[in-house]
């Protein structure tokens, strides 16, 4: 008979008790839920002096942001803590710690971040992280290499890979990246002023090409353990440190994919900020979030690349030049599906902060239609822009 329940804030305390590993388990004594996103409950735990000590996160048997009408597979639960737990063992410095996890309940209890803020929210209001950007880039190489092809043994590869096998929430990648921003689907969500550039970026038949190739490399390629949605809502920053959450979307995918999400939710603040911030600060802001993306692409390609130097345990890939040429490959990936989230998070269904809270309707406007042109002229040109300089010139040449 199945275990699973749904959590009220008085199960999550007992829960926290009973495996949130604190010295002290009934000085547990309530639970906030504070689950902004479209899949789960999030509880914080809170001490008789109110203050939050471990998180408790339940998976629901649905799409939280849709209903009961979407429902959704519990086992995406046992992905994300395994996914962190694989991720933490080799960047456990910029990794959520998961403290414990239940398959059956879809449950985990993990390490509070309450001394941390989203990354996201802090882009909004105009403030920089200095180290963000390349302790992000070097959680990706680290990640990354270690679950590829260059590291992994080929037969523990291969199980992996089935053991990580997400059909459920790659679908829902696959649906709301690369197939609903191009037809006139319910889920689409964006102002009617944008109609004229959706249908114009709909009748693009190059574009159309170019994201169904980002579509089935997407599909098809099986290079690393993914985070599998790593952006600026799903990292935590604070001074000097960094922590991934929110890992159920992980999965075996294209190694290019998680950087280019990162790129492209920078790109999005970079289009958001002369909404939200003042003339001359938006001006800085936009310059920050270039060295941002330098940053970022050079932490992560020169950290794979040192790893692979030192660590590749196959002697194929061993070979003197071949990681800077996959290397390369997965730059070219990067850049089309930094594109594909510029324009899905403009009019698909989730939606993000940096462009949503601008209060200007013509300014909201203008930006969003900045992100969806870059967008589509990044997906376009991606095979043509071949390091992170040209990409940053392109980017300046687009706005």
């Amino acid at each position: 008979m199945p275990r699973y329940y749904t959590f009220t804030a008085a199960d999550a305390v007992e829960y926290a008790r009973q495996f949130g590993g604190v010295s002290d388990p009934h000085s547990l004594v309530s639970a906030e839920e504070i689950g902004d996103g479209n899949l789960n409950l999030v509880f914080k735990i809170r001490d008789t002096a109110g203050i939050s000590r471990v998180i408790v996160k339940q998976a629901l048997p649905y799409v939280r942001c849709v209903g009961e009408s979407w429902p959704l597979t519990l086992d995406r639960a046992r992905i994300e803590a395994e996914t962190l737990v694989a991720h933490g063992t080799f960047a456990p410095q910029y990794t959520v710690k998961v403290l414990h996890h239940d398959a059956e309940l879809a449950v985990m209890v993990q390490e509070d971040l309450s001394d941390h803020a989203i990354w996201r929210s802090e882009l909004v209001q105009g403030k920089h992280y200095p180290q963000a950007a390349s302790q992000l880039g070097e959680y990706l190489a680290q990640t990354l290499f270690h679950t590829s092809d260059f590291y992994q043994n080929a037969q523990l590869k291969k199980a992996e890979v089935a053991r990580f096998t997400n059909p459920e929430l790659c679908q829902i990648t696959e649906d709301l990246f690369f197939t609903d921003p191009y037809v006139d689907h319910e889920r689409n969500n964006f102002e009617p002023i944008l109609q004229p550039k959706v249908d114009a970026l709909r009748a693009d038949k190059s574009l159309r090409l170019a994201v169904a190739s980002l579509k089935h490399r997407f599909l098809s390629k099986a290079e690393a353990l993914l985070h599998g949605d790593i952006h600026s809502g799903s990292v935590f920053v604070a001074d000097g440190k960094l922590k991934a959450i929110d890992a159920e979307f992980g999965f075996y995918g294209p190694l290019g994919f998680d950087p280019g999400s990162v790129m492209g939710n920078l790109l999005l603040n970079y289009c958001g900020l002369p909404g939200l911030v003042a003339v001359r600060e938006a001006a800085d802001g936009r310059e920050q979030r270039l060295s941002d993306l330098r940053e970022l692409w050079l932490s992560f390609s020169n950290g794979f690349l040192r790893l692979a130097r030192d660590k590749t345990q196959d002697p194929s890939l061993a070979e003197e030049g071949y990681a800077a040429q996959f290397l390369q490959q997965a730059w070219h990936d990067a850049v089309g599906y930094c594109g594909a989230e510029l324009i899905r998070r403009t009019i698909g269904l989730a939606h993000v902060a940096d462009l949503d809270t601008i209060k200007d309707d013509a300014m909201r406007a203008d930006c969003q239609r900045h992100a969806l042109s870059l967008g589509q002229k990044l997906i376009l040109t991606a095979p043509q822009i071949d390091d992170i300089e040209s990409l940053i010139a392109r980017i300046r040449q687009f706005s």
